[in-house]
């Protein structure tokens, strides 16, 4: 597979969610995942201990952050109201940023992502961070193995 990509929770809530998306986050060949404004290590959901393959970086601020994203490597809002997941090709080299389980992501950091997708659905549009991840990353996976 050609590119890159990292994903990553801005002040996420929960440790599981992110021990989760961090075993997703291996399955899926992601090349590291992150969070912002709360630090975590493994966790229990991370049974294939994940942080031996995959970097965590932990950026205290959304400053931080953006300081430190690689040049050329776009920034992809995981959002309710985006474009639908289903019918975007994604981005050689980018990085997936997912919102709090309760908050998302705020506007002023949404005008800053080149892209906002969502993820239909057949009830709510709102899924879990750690699910909501995952189907992106799948997706990406997916979309990938079609075109080789």
């Amino acid at each position: 597979m050609r590119g890159y990509f990292g994903i990553g929770v801005y002040q996420p809530k929960t440790a599981t969610n992110i021990g989760t998306l961090w075993r997703s986050a291996y399955q899926l060949g992601a090349a590291f995942i992150f969070t912002i404004g709360r630090r975590y290590s493994q966790q229990a959901s991370d049974t294939v201990a994940a942080l031996r393959h995959v970097p965590l970086y932990n950026y205290e601020t959304w400053e931080h952050f953006l300081g430190s994203r690689p040049i050329a490597c776009q920034l992809v809002a995981i959002e309710m109201g985006g474009r639908d997941l289903c019918r975007v090709v994604h981005p050689q080299a980018c990085i997936y940023l997912l919102g709090a389980e309760d908050n998302g992501l705020p506007p002023t950091i949404l005008t800053q992502c080149q892209m906002t997708l969502s993820i239909p659905s057949v009830r709510t549009n709102s899924y879990n961070v750690a699910v909501a991840g995952s189907i992106v990353m799948y997706d990406r996976f997916c979309k990938q193995e079609a075109r080789q």
